[in-house]
C-alpha cells in the first residue's frame, strides 16, 4: 500500500491535513457547536413520512433546482426574498466551496480576519485561491476601519466575514459589513451560521442585500435547527449569484432525501427552533460561571464560548476529557472553546471545570 506522500497530488496540497475535530466517544460532547437537543417528535414523524414518500420515486433523479426547498427557505428568511434569491447545498461548507469555485481560483485571493473559521483557508487551498489573513482588534473585535484598511491593502477577489465569528463568538456590526462592501471591488460573503443565537439585536446582513449584487449571506440548518446530520446549508443573494453557482455545482447535488428532510424541518420551524432560547440561557449561564471561576469569557453571540485565563490549554483539555467532557482546543494560547448544551451537559462541564481549577 502506498502512502499519501507517494501520490502525485497537487503541490499546494502536499503536507496538508484534512479538516476535522476529534471524534471521541464521551458522555458530554461540547466541541463542535452542535445543537445537542433532539428534534421534536412531531417534526421527526413528519420528516420520516416525507422520506418514505421520497423512496417511492428514488429510481428518478431529484429536482435539480430544488424549487420547493428554495421557496421554503425564502419564506423562512423573509425580507421579501424569492426563490431566485436562494441557493442550497450539502451544508454551508459546500455553499462556500461553490462560491470559491465560481469567484476564486488560480491567481485570485480571499481575505479573512483571523482567528476565524479554519475552513476558509482550507477551501482556499482546495480551490487554488490564495488565502490572505488579516488581523482583528482587541479581544478579537472588528471595526469598519480595520475591515476597510485590510481590504484596501490586499485588494482581494473575495472577502469573507464570519458573523458572529467562529471560534471567538464575536458579533459583527452591519457597519463593518457595509464598510467591507464599499471597500471591495470583489464579492463579499457573510457567513451567518450562528445567526439565530444572536442576542445583540444586530439585524442580519440579509437586510443589506437590496442593491448590493456582490453580497452573499450564507446560513446553515446544522446549528439552530439541530439538523447537523442532514447536511443542509443555504445562501441568500442576488439571482445572478445563484446563476454563477449553478456553473460549478455538481448535477443533482441535493438528494431527494436531503430535500425532503429539509422541507419537513422548515415546515416545523417554530418547533425546531424552540430550543434556541434554552441554549442561549445555558450559554449565558456558562459565561457567568466562568467569570465566577476567575476566567475570561469573550463576548459571544453564538451557541459557544471562547474563554481564556487558563495556564495550560492542553492540560485543561485533557483534564476535562478525563472527566467525560469533550471541548475544543483551538490552538489559541490560554483558551478553550465550549458549546452550550442542555442543562445537564452544561452542569457536567461546569462541574468538571471547577474540579480541575480547584486541583490547581
Amino acid at each position: 500500500m502506498s502512502n499519501l506522500e507517494d501520490l502525485p497530488i497537487r503541490d499546494s496540497l502536499k503536507g496538508r491535513k484534512p479538516y476535522g475535530a476529534p471524534q471521541l466517544h464521551v458522555h458530554v460532547a461540547l466541541n463542535v457547536n452542535e445543537n445537542t437537543h433532539r428534534i421534536p417528535e412531531a417534526a421527526a414523524l413528519d420528516i420520516v413520512g416525507r422520506l418514505a414518500a421520497a423512496v417511492l420515486n428514488i429510481n428518478r433523479y431529484p429536482d435539480r433546482e430544488f424549487v420547493d426547498l428554495r421557496a421554503a427557505l425564502a419564506d423562512y428568511l423573509g425580507h421579501d426574498l424569492a426563490v431566485e434569491n436562494v441557493w442550497a447545498a450539502n451544508g454551508s461548507n459546500e455553499v462556500l466551496q461553490q462560491i470559491f469555485m465560481a469567484f476564486g481560483g488560480t491567481g485570485r485571493s480571499v481575505l479573512g480576519f483571523d482567528p476565524t473559521y479554519s475552513m476558509y483557508a482550507l477551501l482556499g487551498q482546495a480551490t487554488d485561491t490564495r488565502y490572505i489573513s488579516a488581523g482583528r482588534g482587541d479581544r478579537y473585535e472588528l471595526t469598519p476601519e480595520i475591515v476597510r484598511a485590510a481590504i484596501l491593502e490586499h485588494k482581494p477577489d473575495i472577502v469573507i466575514l464570519c458573523s458572529p465569528n467562529n471560534p471567538t463568538g464575536t458579533p459583527l456590526s452591519l457597519e463593518c459589513i457595509e464598510a467591507a462592501y464599499e471597500a471591495t471591488g470583489g464579492i463579499l460573503v457573510v457567513d451567518e451560521a450562528y445567526a439565530e443565537f444572536a442576542s445583540s439585536g444586530e439585524p442580519s446582513a440579509i437586510t443589506l442585500l437590496p442593491g448590493r449584487e456582490r453580497l452573499m449571506v450564507s446560513r446553515t440548518m446544522s446549528k439552530a435547527f439541530a439538523f447537523a446530520g442532514a447536511r443542509l446549508g443555504y445562501l441568500a443573494a442576488d439571482p445572478a449569484v445563484v446563476d454563477a453557482l449553478r456553473l460549478v455545482r455538481l448535477p443533482y447535488h441535493l438528494s431527494a432525501f436531503t430535500q425532503a428532510a429539509a422541507e419537513g424541518a422548515l415546515a416545523h420551524a417554530d418547533e425546531m427552533l424552540a430550543t434556541v432560547e434554552d441554549i442561549k440561557m445555558q450559554r449565558d449561564r456558562i459565561v457567568d460561571a466562568l467569570v465566577s471561576f476567575g476566567l475570561d469569557p469573550y463576548r459571544t453571540d453564538t451557541n459557544f464560548i471562547l474563554f481564556g485565563g487558563l495556564k495550560d490549554s492542553a492540560e485543561a483539555f485533557e483534564a476535562l476529557l478525563a472527566r467525560g467532557v469533550l471541548v475544543r482546543n483551538m490552538g489559541i494560547p490560554g483558551t478553550l472553546r465550549v458549546s452550550a448544551g442542555t442543562v445537564d451537559e452544561t452542569t457536567a462541564f461546569l462541574t468538571a471545570l471547577e474540579a480541575y481549577l480547584n486541583e490547581g
